[in-house]
C-alpha cells in the first residue's frame, strides 16, 4: 500500500499580467500583496510553500519568502507546476493562482478534506461551468508524473486539456464566486470594492 504523498503548497504568480496590465501578485485586495496573502493562506495546510516565478521577478521577491523560479521548459501555467514538480517529484503540490482573490480559508479546507490520493489530482469546478480550475487544485505526485509524459507528446500544453482527459476528484464549491478570475483593472476595482463592503 503506498502511503500519501505530503502536500506542498504553491502559490502562481509568474505570469506575465499583460491583461491586468500589472503584476497581480502585487495587487493588494486583503491589505498585503495578493501572492503573501495566499502564501499565508496555504502555509496552514502544506508541510512547504513556495511563490512560483519568473527569474525576472527575483529582485522584488521579499527576502523570507521560499520560491521556485520557472525553468521554461513549457508554455502557460504548466511551466510553474512542472518546475514545483522537478523541485520535489515526492509531494503532492496544492496549487493557487495569485489572481483568485475570493479563495479563503474554507475553501483551502474544503478542497483539502475532499482530497483523493487515488487520483491524478483533486480539482475545484464551478457549478455554472463546464469544466474544472486546474489553477485551485491539488496535484498528487503520480497526475504530475502522467503530467509530464502528456507534455512529452507534444499533444498540448493546458493544465485543463490534461484533466478533462484524465482521471480526477471533482469537488464542487460552496460558492462559485471562490473560483472568479481576476484579469482586467476595471474587474480588481470591481473585486476590490466588494471586499471593502462585506468586512464594513
Amino acid at each position: 500500500m503506498n502511503s500519501i504523498a505530503k502536500l506542498n503548497g504553491l502559490v502562481l504568480a509568474g505570469g506575465e499580467s499583460r491583461r491586468m496590465g500589472m503584476d497581480k501578485g502585487l495587487l493588494q485586495y486583503h491589505n498585503k500583496p495578493q501572492r503573501l496573502y495566499i502564501y499565508d493562506l496555504l502555509d496552514e495546510f502544506c508541510e512547504n510553500v513556495y511563490v512560483s516565478i519568473r527569474p525576472d521577478q527575483q529582485k522584488e521577491l521579499e527576502s523570507d519568502i521560499p520560491y521556485i523560479v520557472d525553468q521554461n521548459k513549457y508554455s502557460g501555467p504548466f511551466n510553474g507546476l512542472m518546475s514545483a514538480y522537478s523541485k520535489d517529484p515526492n509531494k503532492a503540490w496544492l496549487v493557487l493562482a495569485c489572481d483568485m482573490p475570493l479563495v479563503d480559508r474554507d475553501a483551502i479546507i474544503r478542497l483539502v478534506n475532499k482530497r483523493a490520493t487515488s487520483q491524478k489530482a483533486t480539482v475545484y469546478k464551478a457549478m455554472d461551468k463546464d469544466f474544472p480550475e486546474p489553477l485551485f487544485a491539488i496535484w498528487e505526485p503520480e497526475g504530475l508524473r502522467a503530467a509530464q509524459d502528456y507534455l512529452k507528446t507534444g499533444h498540448s500544453c493546458s493544465p485543463l486539456r490534461f484533466l478533462v482527459e484524465s482521471n480526477v476528484e471533482i469537488v464542487n464549491p460552496l460558492s462559485d464566486e471562490i473560483l472568479l478570475n481576476v484579469n482586467h483593472i476595471e474587474d480588481y476595482q470591481k473585486v476590490l470594492k466588494k471586499i471593502k463592503e462585506k468586512s464594513e
